[in-house]
């Protein structure tokens, strides 16, 4: 049997760091060569626009704001794709009625959808909400539903001859199977769900974000959407690497065990 390699880990954490140094190496230099530094500002100097920002509270107020959105509308998803993959899985009928609108979903461009929540629901965050929820779950319905189509049916009838009752057939039989697949719909649409936040916060929201960069964008302050979005988009890495991840190796260590 092979032994797990226990430096795996200490190397791809080495990896991580050199690939980060490298994009800040060839971010220095593209910023020295670059004729304008208003056009590409470099790592300093966006650095200490974020550190400013911190301390007048900007920065963590549109976090906040943002970050509350994201997290609303990722919970929402993945609850409501979870429980429509899982019934389109197991019944050829229903799937058979949610297909055609779940190819809709995912062809469907984001724009349109936000722009007629916005005209349908109004400027207000369950609007915003909505329409991050009905560009997500597509995604997780597929995912789930692939995943409930892969139930060991031997595991059922075992239960099923066990009589167990529903909520423990679901909880010992039925989630063991599924959650790797929840977890990877949950990685891959924590990264969806935050970029579509943001497009929503910038067309219609004032507050968060995705406001903050259209101010910046108005204004032509290069440096100020790099110290967001950058600054943004380490967080979310930071939230996959600390909790995702993890989630994701402990839903799947059952089938090593196995």
């Amino acid at each position: 049997m092979d032994r797990p390699d226990r430096r795996a880990p200490t190397l791809a954490a080495r990896d991580r760091l050199l690939s980060l140094f490298g994009f800040l190496a060839v971010w220095w230099v593209g910023a020295y060569l670059a004729t304008s530094s208003t056009l590409l500002p470099g790592p300093q100097r966006v650095a200490l626009f974020a550190w400013h920002e911190c301390l007048t509270g900007a920065l963590p107020a549109a976090f906040a704001a943002t970050l509350a959105r994201v997290l609303i509308a990722f919970v929402l998803a993945m609850i409501g794709g979870t429980a429509l993959g899982y019934v389109s899985g197991k019944s050829a009928r229903v799937n058979g009625w949610v297909d055609p609108w779940v190819v809709i979903g995912l062809n469907l461009p984001v724009l349109v959808v936000i722009v007629l929540a916005y005209i349908w629901v109004g400027l207000n965050d369950a609007a915003a909400i909505l329409a991050v929820v009905l560009a997500k779950a597509p995604t997780v319905v597929v995912t789930v539903r692939e995943g409930a189509r892969a139930l060991d049916p031997g595991l059922a009838e075992m239960a099923q001859a066990f009589h167990l009752p529903p909520w423990r057939r679901l909880r010992y039989v039925v989630l063991p199977q599924l959650l790797p697949y929840i977890a990877a719909a949950g990685r891959s649409g924590l990264s969806i769900t935050w970029k579509i936040v943001l497009v929503v916060e910038l067309l219609g929201r004032p507050s968060g974000v995705g406001y903050a960069l259209n101010l910046f964008f108005q204004n032509f302050n290069v440096t100020g959407i790099l110290a967001y979005g950058l600054t943004f988009a380490g967080l979310m890495l930071v939230v996959e690497a600390a909790v995702l991840q993890p989630l994701e190796r402990r839903a799947t260590a059952w089938r090593s065990n196995a």
